[in-house]
């Protein structure tokens, strides 16, 4: 098999999965099953539960290439990191739409009288402004600024599992298995600067 094809399958196959949750979403919408006592929260609890575990898998590629040397997932980070945003668009859609039927003045206090809201729109707004400028045309347009926009993404993740633990009921769980996670990703590339900057300079 070569490269392109290998490329290719992969996309297609990271597509179909990350649409998954999409569809079961749907399903459960239209079946009218599965959702619960309260369906609008578990709309909300799904669509911001897979913003994070894609947000996860995202972050965990590059360590992955550092550990093993495995390159060819690389090519897979945008678009599960465009999944990662859309289904946290989702989950402030929920929010804003079913849960608080666009009432602005709501919203508005959600925003300012709520931390755990506030840290959740952020995180999402970020990963929405990941999303645009993710492109090609963005990349050469942005030059030499994308890449520290992109590294933002580390902290976005940390506003994310924030936002769960901030959120509750078993939101406090919930943030320390994500925390526990987010700190093995981030604890290889961390060594990796470190080994860099430690490096005598030529």
């Amino acid at each position: 098999m070569n490269t392109k094809t290998r490329d290719t399958l992969g996309k297609v196959g990271v597509f179909a999965l990350a649409s998954v949750p999409l569809l079961d979403g749907i399903w459960r919408v239209t079946s009218g099953t599965r959702l619960g006592g309260n369906p609008i929260e578990t709309l909300e609890h799904l669509s911001g539960q897979w913003a994070l575990y894609l947000l996860a898998i995202t972050l965990a590629l590059t360590p992955l290439r550092t550990l093993f040397g495995w390159r060819w997932q690389l090519k897979l980070r945008r678009m599960l990191g465009l999944f990662a945003a859309f289904y946290a668009l989702v989950h402030v859609v929920c929010y804003v739409w079913l849960d608080l039927g666009f009432a602005w003045d709501e919203i508005g206090t959600e925003l300012i009288g709520r931390p755990t809201i506030t840290i959740g729109a952020v995180a999402a707004l970020g990963l929405l402004v990941l999303a645009l400028t993710s492109p090609r045309a963005a990349v050469r347009r942005l030059g030499k600024r994308w890449q520290p926009l992109h590294r933002s993404v580390y902290l976005i993740a940390v506003m994310a599992v924030v936002h769960v633990a901030w959120k509750g009921k078993d939101g406090g769980e919930d943030a320390l298995v994500y925390a526990l996670v987010l700190i093995a990703l981030l604890l290889p590339r961390f060594a990796v600067l470190a080994k860099k900057r430690s490096s005598p300079q030529a």
